[in-house]
Formats: C-alpha cells, sequence, structure tokens
C-alpha cells in the first residue's frame, strides 16, 4: 500500500507515492535518479549503498523510506554544492583512489560522515570508518591515502571554499 511521503534528499523536498517499507536505496535510484548509492549486497554490508542521514552514515539498503521522512538524506551528489566538489571527493580525486569505481560512494560517505564530527581524526579513526566498506579492486592503500588527503584539505578549507 504506497502513501505520500515528504523526504528532504540533498536539500531538496520531494513528495513521493511509495509504499512505508521500501528501501530508501529503490526511492533514491529509482525515483529520484540519484545514482551514487548503489546496490551491492542488499544486506548492508558491504557500503556501496551509504548515505548521510542527518550528517551520519546509513546504509541505505536496508533502511526503510518511513525512517528517513522528517530528516535530511544526503547522497553523494549532495556532497557537491554549487559546482564545487565536496573536501572528500576532491581529495579522492587526487589520489586516484579509484579503479573500478563501486565502492566510492561508500568510501567518500564513511569519510565524510567521520569528518562531520571529528575534523582530524586519526589514522586508526579512518581506518574504522572505513571498516565495513567493501572494495573488491583492492585499491585499499589508495583509498586510506585518500582518506588522509581528505582530512588535510578538510582542514584547510570549508564546503564554501571554491576548488580547483
Amino acid at each position: 500500500m504506497t502513501q505520500t511521503l515528504t523526504l528532504t534528499v540533498n536539500r531538496q523536498a520531494h513528495e513521493l507515492a511509495v509504499a512505508p517499507d521500501t528501501p530508501l536505496l529503490n526511492v533514491l535510484r529509482n525515483d529520484l535518479a540519484l545514482n551514487g548509492p548503489k546496490y551491492g549486497c542488499g544486506l548492508g554490508e558491504c557500503g556501496a549503498c551509504s548515505v548521510l542521514v542527518d550528517g551520519m552514515m546509513a546504509r541505505a539498503c536496508v533502511l526503510p523510506v518511513s525512517a528517513v521522512v522528517g530528516h535530511e538524506i544526503l547522497t553523494l551528489e549532495g556532497l557537491v554544492i554549487e559546482g564545487r566538489l565536496d573536501p572528500v571527493q576532491r581529495a579522492f580525486i587526487e589520489a586516484q583512489a579509484a579503479q573500478c569505481g563501486y565502492c566510492l560512494n561508500g568510501m567518500i560517505i564513511s569519510i565524510r560522515a567521520l569528518l562531520n564530527h571529528t575534523p582530524r581524526p586519526s589514522m586508526a579513526q579512518l581506518r574504522a570508518a572505513l571498516e565495513y566498506n567493501l572494495c573488491r579492486c583492492g585499491t585499499h592503500m589508495e583509498i586510506l591515502e585518500a582518506a588522509e588527503l581528505a582530512v588535510t584539505i578538510n582542514a584547510g578549507e570549508s564546503l564554501e571554499a571554491p576548488h580547483e
């Protein structure tokens, strides 16, 4: 049975007619055409579907859409403000921390969530934030380099600072 629910995604309100138990990932990808979050395992274990809900990392494949009504949802696309990349996105590009790129959504969202609450995390905290994100290609060292670079970039500029 569908209901009309209002979701705030990437700073915009969206009224959607969906079943309340529909996974948030399905709504993001199918109804809102946001393809940053990926379908990976469908069990909330790989991290490919990660989004920010009120600044905290959440697994969209196992989160019913009804649970996020009234909350701020940010996807990978929503990290970009006025065409400017988030410092974490910029760091992943500068560190060339991708091979196939499927896991990057979860990696970037996890690091952004950590930086939202811990602006100068240690390497142990970075590793812990990434612990439950699966990279099948094995670019873990580059991802850790990008995470460290993201801390540096984030500390040196706000989200409103222009990016090159």
